[in-house]
């Protein structure tokens, strides 16, 4: 009996390389195509939900995610005009007893490298670079992946883990660019010792301010100091990854308070982002085609569940898979209808969240600050099961 054909992922960012991985421990082979002429992430730090941890397991990386992840004790809301704490949410025995797993934050390299790693690891991966998907044909039995050199690579399936500005979407959804949100976010990763002493918080720390907000905590083994500011300044363009003065920076944070500005003084070598995100679409499967992670559902940081919601997706995908051996097509149909209604809730809930508590002014800011005092930790852990419960199987 010949071998089943390979399952082809378009792109070999935290999303794909988990996709691999997922098909590998249910028996599946693939073939990772990335674009980049090698396999690596850019970007700083990133936070991890229960529900990311959930996902290492069920992946077979929970013990090297685990080892570089730094556990913080508390999510921290701090008034960025007044530098007075709003609320906090404390992430130490009662959160990890309530949800299973902790709450951690990593470098996104550092994240990226523990799945490379597994995936070069394994016998039934093969990763290739340079090898941009530019679209896609499929005669019903397979699918055969058009790469930017012109060659053509044949599977049996193909998930397009390619990103926010993915080919793959382009022909499945056909739905344009993504919106832009006009939030610019600016990026900066400083050494620990260079962080005011009185702001080295065990902490995911967020200033929220009048259309601004800065979030910063410690990543590596406490070496750095992770910081974000992003000011709701209407760009208009996407950007990416652009390195920016220390002025322009500071420009849409004049009027929060000096405490919030020392922080960002602190920044050095800025890069921006302007924030992308789409509105739910529930067209995430052609055929053999599938979508999966920022491709089928980018969402704004404001969750912090991007990379944990691909890597459900991941979870999700490899167990219909492996459920299905003989229909792959109604496998890929199952997944769609797991993971949708969830990875929309978590985008619009991206959009309000920055809406309501990272960005408000005024009165509003006043019923945010008077509505989150309220809550005790034990009511955020109700608010939040809903997600942190999660494993991406249906839930």
């Amino acid at each position: 009996m010949a071998a089943a054909r390979p399952v082809l992922i378009a792109g070999g960012g935290i999303g794909g390389l988990a996709a691999a991985l997922g098909l590998a421990q249910k028996g599946l082979s693939s073939i990772l195509l990335e674009k980049a002429s090698a396999l690596g992430e850019i970007g700083a730090g990133i936070q991890l939900g229960p529900n990311a941890f959930h996902a290492f397991d069920y992946l077979g990386v929970g013990e090297a995610a685990r080892n570089m992840a730094v556990y913080i004790d508390q999510l921290r809301l701090m008034d960025a005009l007044t530098a007075e704490e709003i609320t906090h949410v404390d992430l130490r025995d009662a959160f990890r007893a309530r949800f299973g797993n902790p709450y951690a934050v990593v470098h996104r390299g550092d994240l990226h490298g523990v799945f490379l790693k597994a995936c070069r690891g394994h016998a039934l991966i093969e990763l290739r670079t340079s090898a941009e998907v530019m679209g896609y044909d499929q005669d019903g039995a397979s699918v055969t992946a058009h790469l930017g050199s012109g060659e053509r690579v044949s599977g049996s399936l193909l998930i397009g883990a390619d990103g926010l500005w993915s080919n793959v979407r382009k022909q499945v959804t056909a739905d344009g660019p993504p919106r832009v949100s006009g939030h610019t976010t600016y990026r900066s990763v400083i050494p620990t010792e260079q962080m005011p002493e009185d702001l080295r918080w065990n902490a995911a720390t967020l200033w929220a301010g009048p259309k601004c907000h800065i979030v910063h905590y410690p990543l590596s083994g406490w070496k750095v100091f992770n910081l974000v500011v992003t000011c709701h300044n209407d760009a208009p363009e996407p950007v990416a990854g652009q390195p920016v003065s220390d002025d322009e920076v500071m420009r849409g944070f004049a009027h929060v308070h000096e405490r919030a500005q020392t922080i960002i003084r602190h920044g050095k070598n800025w890069r921006l982002w302007v924030l992308c995100d789409r509105d739910p679409s529930e067209r995430w499967v052609d055929g053999r085609v599938a979508l999966l992670g920022d491709a089928a559902h980018p969402m704004l940081q404001y969750f912090a569940q991007g990379a944990c919601q691909a890597m459900e997706d991941a979870v999700c995908l490899s167990h219909v898979l492996a459920s299905h051996p003989e229909n792959h097509e109604r496998a890929l149909e199952k997944y769609r209808a797991q993971r949708f209604p969830r990875t929309a809730r978590v985008q619009l809930l991206s959009r309000a969240i920055g809406e309501h508590i990272y960005h408000p002014s005024g009165d509003h800011a006043r019923l945010r600050n008077t509505i989150m005092r309220a809550k005790s930790s034990e009511d955020w852990y109700g608010d939040l099961a809903w997600l942190y419960g999660g494993t991406g199987l249906g839930n």
